[in-house]
């Protein structure tokens, strides 16, 4: 106590107190620094998400199962046309709400009696966007929105096949998801043909 008694009388004390103490608990706190975007850390996953094997081949094979009995070989849901417009900071989170849209709207519904896999899947995908949780748009949320819709009415006007597709395109969700979110993102995307 006595420590302190002094260490208030002088001000060299408090510098040395405040870099001591109060500095590197400013430097270690995750908040972000003064013009840094809020939500940059927020929009990222692990790239070990995406690197489990088991998961990834459960994906790949309710992808390949679903494709099989997809008719519709013209249209693709998942692809680069979600992305016109949308700047790539803002692009893990586009992939957020595509994958809580698949997993709410398509393999939360029926579809998880046609498909084995599909609660898997779903639960993995939940648990990404659920990582996401924090993550949030930066600047206008117009074109978001413009893309998430322009997908959801495709899906609707193929009718029946629309959840087919959802689910056969699986594979390029993930590999969307990943190169959108993990802090290295790979070369070139994803190919698959139609």
């Amino acid at each position: 106590m006595a420590s302190l008694q002094t260490l208030s009388k002088s001000f060299p004390g408090w510098v040395f107190f405040c870099c001591c103490c109060c500095l590197p608990l400013l430097l270690t706190s995750s908040l972000p620094l003064k013009g840094a975007p809020a939500a940059h850390h927020a929009c990222r996953l692990r790239k070990i998400n995406f690197q489990q094997p088991y998961i990834r081949n459960r994906t790949y094979t309710l992808a390949k199962m679903a494709s099989a009995s997809d008719k519709d070989t013209d249209n693709r849901l998942i692809g680069q046309q979600l992305f016109v417009s949308i700047k790539e900071n803002n692009r893990c989170y586009l992939m957020k709400r595509v994958v809580e849209f698949v997993v709410k709207d398509v393999l939360l519904t029926e579809v998880k009696n046609q498909y084995p896999y599909v609660e898997e899947v779903a639960q993995f995908l939940a648990s990404l966007t659920s990582e996401l949780s924090s993550c949030q748009f930066s600047g206008k949320r117009e074109h978001i929105e413009k893309n998430l819709e322009q997908m959801k009415n495709k899906m609707d006007q193929l009718g029946e096949n629309g959840k087919t597709k959802a689910v056969g395109e699986l594979d390029l969700l993930f590999d969307y998801m990943e190169n959108a979110c993990t802090d290295v993102p790979k070369k070139g995307g994803s190919k698959k043909k139609n």
